[in-house]
């Protein structure tokens, strides 16, 4: 297999992962994934204070603390105070914290992280597999079908302008944030941190991107703003931060132009406070017993062809203990359209499928 070296992803999808219904950060490095150890820890150990935990096992732990400089690098990733830098490992390091952490999810979470590692080496091959897997979670979590399409366009086009950027001599990180909140003002009329409060996304978690809850005109007008930024940085031949901020202020202002244009006509404004933290498609109910059962069976069986009826024995035991508690697992509760399986041989067949046209 040839090595692919792939650059940092910045796209919501993937800054954010999710295990057992709670947000890691991560970021792409070196080749491969590295995950914030704070997030990590606070999921292990339900601690309120991660950083104060961290610091007790690294008293226990002499060897842990004496390689730490091996195992822990920091890298930027969005925090509540904007991009910085941030303790993560990767996989192995990972593991090695994992070790000094006594935790009922341990084992789960060491399955869940080499699953994580592999479908991402398997999308480096197949590029077509992250977004057909974004497709399938966004389809999971209850999103209309039209918003998807376009919230996936809109994802390729921004990969288009970083490139860009990247190409042009631009600073990923600190830069490109400040690049992308000159489209985005000039664009909407608002900085991206004004649009996250309008949305109520300012009192929640990290991993709720502001892209993940806009409308479809307000997607439509994020595409326009970074498009035009792309294209007005080639025909410029924009160079460095300097030339590149100047494309983008222009390439926002034609999508602001339009925006004002339609409003003008409507009557209404584009930038909205809608959001979809709650989704039709998505119960409480619903993601408590599915990540309950889904967790259970992980813990139960180890060998993945075994799993399918260990999932249903859980399942059928689940709904018996809820029945008896006197709640009530009802049969008609919402479900994924696509089960974790079928997302699965989707996937497999997607890859076979572009390997052969690539024959």
């Amino acid at each position: 297999m040839s090595k692919k070296t792939a650059k940092q992803d910045n796209t919501g999808s993937n800054r954010i992962v999710i295990f057992q219904e709670q947000s890691i950060r991560r970021t792409w490095h070196e080749d491969e994934w590295w995950f914030s150890v704070q997030d990590v820890v606070a999921i292990l150990t339900d601690s309120l204070d991660p950083s104060g935990y961290i610091k007790k096992i690294r008293l226990r732990d002499k060897d842990l603390s004496q390689g730490w400089g091996q195992i822990v690098t920091p890298l930027r990733l969005e925090t509540d105070g904007g991009v910085q830098r941030v303790n993560c490992a990767n996989t192995e390091g990972m593991f090695r914290i994992i070790q000094s952490i006594p935790s009922s999810k341990a084992e789960p979470f060491k399955r869940w992280l080499a699953q994580v590692g592999y479908e991402r080496v398997k999308e480096i091959e197949d590029p077509e597999l992250a977004s057909a897997r974004a497709r399938e979670l966004y389809k999971a979590k209850g999103y209309p079908k039209d918003w998807i399409e376009k919230r996936m366009r809109a994802i390729a086009i921004r990969d288009a302008l970083t490139d860009e950027w990247k190409a042009r001599g631009v600073t990923e990180g600190r830069e490109y944030s400040i690049l992308t909140a000159e489209i985005a003002r000039a664009t909407f009329g608002v900085t991206p941190g004004a649009h996250k409060a309008l949305k109520g996304l300012n009192k929640v978690k990290t991993g709720n991107n502001l892209r993940d809850h806009m409308t479809d005109l307000e997607l439509i007008f994020t595409m326009l703003g970074e498009a035009g930024t792309t294209e007005i940085a080639r025909r410029k031949n924009a160079q460095g931060f300097v030339g590149n901020r100047s494309a983008a202020r222009e390439g926002g202002a034609v999508a602001g132009n339009a925006r004002k244009e339609l409003e003008t006509k409507t009557g209404t404004p584009v930038v909205s406070r809608n959001n979809y933290l709650n989704l039709p498609g998505t119960t409480s109910a619903q993601i408590g017993v599915n990540a309950f059962i889904e967790t259970q069976t992980d813990a139960l069986v180890s060998v993945s062809k075994n799993k399918t009826k260990a999932r249903k024995r859980v399942a059928k035991e689940t709904a018996k203990a809820i029945g008896e508690l006197g709640g009530a697992m009802s049969e008609t509760l919402p479900t994924p359209e696509a089960s974790i399986q079928q997302i699965e041989r989707a996937k497999k067949n997607l890859g076979n499928t572009i390997r052969e046209k690539k024959k």
